[in-house]
């Protein structure tokens, strides 16, 4: 049945593009409020969560297979009371019932899906269910009416169950503080990344092969603190072969989701805001250790992505885009030699099959059904100068003739229909982003990635703040809501920091200092220490819980202990790290346990083990001196230090934040560098290689 002639549900009014994306489906679907659990209730029905994200295949496949399925819906109907959330929107529910599903199951992933009593405690989990029954999977088909016989004539033994469920997660989940942690854990991390580091192909897993930027950029920190040349080689190794592979977009650049293969090559098409964000902010501090030109290359080419595809007409960025075309995964990103000899000449077409390994029958095997689709995928296996070489051309000749021809392909494939964008704007999300983009003008100098950090911090400072003065969590089409969780405040305050260190807009930093405080006041745990996902007044849900695992995205726990610590030293304020220090003692037992599972927490660690450099800048913000001491300063990696720029004049603004850069003045009219060292200051100086000296570079 076409939608336009079906009776929309009650998700129409919703703002989220998934929830949206079911407004037609035949199940009765409501969103998650007191509405679908008064109805639960009063009705004694079971309930069934989905929960899923717009860009998630697998969540499309169930959608079509099931949700939009009028048997399915009628069985789904008649048994529960459905209700839809987006993950993205709602990521205190999905911590939730995922940590739920990984703990009944011993797996989870989405689309997820749990079935629970009308107080919201669960007593099924699963994730993916066909339609119909196969192998060993049971289809809903005959998982609907089975639950319903259950809930109908075993009732009182399902809630005992769901009871028991619910206390023994909430036991699991406790957690009780630990002593603090010795440097020599940062070896231990190490050491568990290269037992399980990818030789070949770089990475730290088999297939699928995500990834995960925290783990490269906490081995850029530990070769800088040790010298270790392996911990450096495998940070490159990773990033050159993700460059190379098909995970990366060859022509529109950005990255997507993860690779199906240990090789980087087959990736599951959709692109996410955070990866954008982390990727690009780890090949710009490959860049800063290195100064090769392919990191360099890597983070411009995701930066322009953003800028020109995620990027709001009110300067946020949005989610991410789908994976599929048509209900077809990668479609957008395929093609046939037919169609590249259609745009190409045929010298570029033979040089593009060469070096992005094109072939007649296609090189693109679809992951589902396991055969290929006579399409090819775009991924390098030998660098540009070994092709140059085998066809005795030079090498810098290659790279013009490659990009030529890569500029007709993109023209042409934005003729096609585009995968389906997600234009939610979500603080955490665009906070990683400002982040990245701010570290990308210190680096590269490029305005236009400053301007774009900027324009989104202050969309976000305007538009996602409650009536309260409270920080929230979404923005679409000119609405705000849902209130905002530690990730929210923390990723948001890294990127405020971030984005003042760049423009010195003094707004940033006293924004930053007040969203430090709210989020000490209403998320800190007073007994265990640490900080809850949600706000001591925000929606109560079965448990309050804490995220502090370093998974696809680092967790807020671990960016707000790197947040305390530089705080601290920007306002010369112990109290701040002394927090960070009760932070790390909260989770050092789980953290002593694998190591490697929290390499941002252990980047933070870095940051307070020391040696940890504080700036000051003093002079004009206008005067050549001025630009080219921070230039020279932005060119190194230095990933513990904290930069103030003190103007000049008699107590300035910044004084009163930071007021020991009071007596900081210009020397003699010039740009003076004023540099500590674990509190220890040295004497000022005008000379930029002083000011290198002091930092060890």
């Amino acid at each position: 049945m076409r939608k336009e002639h079906r009776k929309p549900n009650r998700l129409i009014n919703e703002k989220s593009p998934y929830l949206l994306q079911h407004a037609y489906n035949p199940v009765d679907w409501y969103p998650w409020g007191e509405e679908a659990f008064e109805k639960a209730r009063r009705e004694n029905k079971p309930i069934f969560l989905s929960i899923g994200y717009s860009t998630c295949h697998w969540c499309h496949v169930m959608a079509h297979e099931s949700f939009e399925d009028e048997e399915v819906a009628r069985l789904m109907n008649r048994t529960f009371v459905c209700i839809k959330v987006d993950r993205e929107e709602r990521p205190d529910i999905d911590n939730i019932y995922m940590t739920v599903c990984q703990i009944i199951l011993g797996r989870g992933g989405w689309p997820l899906t749990i079935i629970m009593t009308p107080n919201m405690k669960p007593f099924f989990a699963g994730t993916y269910i066909p339609k119909k029954s196969r192998f060993s999977q049971t289809g809903m088909l005959e998982l609907v009416p089975r639950i319903e016989e259950i809930w109908n004539r075993q009732h009182e033994e399902v809630l005992d169950s769901a009871e028991k469920i619910t206390s023994t997660i909430q036991d699991m989940i406790s957690e009780s503080a630990g002593e603090g942690i010795e440097e020599s854990i940062l070896k231990e991390a190490y050491e568990d990344l290269l037992s399980s580091f990818d030789n070949e192909y770089g990475g730290f897993e088999r297939a699928p092969k995500f990834p995960t930027p925290h783990k490269i950029s906490f081995l850029l920190r530990y070769w800088r603190r040790s010298g270790d040349p392996e911990a450096l080689y495998m940070a490159e190794h990773t990033l050159e072969n993700m460059y190379r592979g098909g995970i990366h977009d060859h022509l529109g650049s950005g990255f997507h989701r993860y690779s199906t293969d240990n090789m980087w090559i087959v990736p599951h098409f959709e692109k996410m805001l955070y990866d954008q964000a982390l990727i690009a902010t780890v090949y710009t501090e490959a860049y800063q250790v290195t100064g090769k030109r392919l990191y360099k290359e890597a983070a411009e080419g995701i930066f322009d992505y953003v800028l020109r595809d995620l990027t709001s007409p009110e300067g946020g960025f949005y989610c991410g885009e789908d994976a599929d075309v048509e209900g077809e995964e990668g479609k957008y990103y395929l093609w046939t030699l037919d169609e590249i000899r259609s745009i190409l000449s045929p010298e570029e077409s033979q040089l593009i099959t060469k070096v992005f390994n094109l072939n007649e029958g296609g090189n693109f095997q679809e992951e589902i059904r396991g055969r290929k689709t006579g399409t090819n995928l775009l991924y390098i296996l030998r660098p540009l100068d070994a092709v140059a070489a085998e066809l005795g051309i030079p090498t810098d000749e290659v790279e013009s003739r490659v990009k030529v021809a890569k500029e007709k392909l993109l023209a042409a494939r934005n003729k096609r229909k585009r995968p389906a964008k997600d234009d939610k704007i979500l603080t955490d999300w665009n906070g990683l982003m400002i982040a990245a983009l701010a570290k990308g003008f210190q680096t590269f100098g490029e305005e236009k990635y400053l301007k774009a950090a900027e324009r989104a911090a202050d969309l976000i400072l305007k538009r996602l703040y409650s009536p309260e003065k409270r920080l929230l969590h979404r923005y679409r089409e000119g609405v705000a809501g849902i209130s905002g969780t530690v990730d929210d405040y923390a990723f948001l305050i890294q990127g405020l920091l971030e984005l003042y260190e760049a423009g010195f807009e003094l707004r940033y930093f006293k924004a930053a200092l007040c969203l430090n405080q709210e989020l000490l006041e209403h998320f800190w745990d007073p007994v265990q220490g640490g900080f809850f996902f949600t706000a001591d007044d925000s929606e109560s849900l079965i448990f309050r819980k804490k995220e502090f695992t370093d998974a696809a995205i680092p967790s807020g726990n671990s960016i707000e202990m790197l947040n305390l610590f530089r705080l601290s030293r920007m306002t010369a304020n112990p109290k701040l790290e002394e927090k960070a220090q009760e932070l790390e003692r909260a989770f050092s037992n789980h953290i002593r346990k694998i190591p490697s599972g929290y390499t941002q927490f252990l980047s933070a660690l870095d940051f307070g083990l020391g040696p940890a450099y504080q700036v000051v800048i003093s002079g004009k913000i206008e005067s050549p001196d001025t630009g080219n001491m921070l230039e020279e300063l932005w060119n190194y990696f230095i990933p513990n230090k904290v930069l103030i720029f003190r103007p000049e004049g008699d107590e300035p603004e910044i004084t009163s934040l930071a007021t020991y850069t009071k007596d900081q003045i210009p020397i003699e009219g010039k740009t003076t560098a004023y540099v500590c060292q674990n509190y220890e200051c040295q004497l000022p100086t005008t000379e930029i290689n002083e000011m290198l000296k002091m930092l060890n570079l």
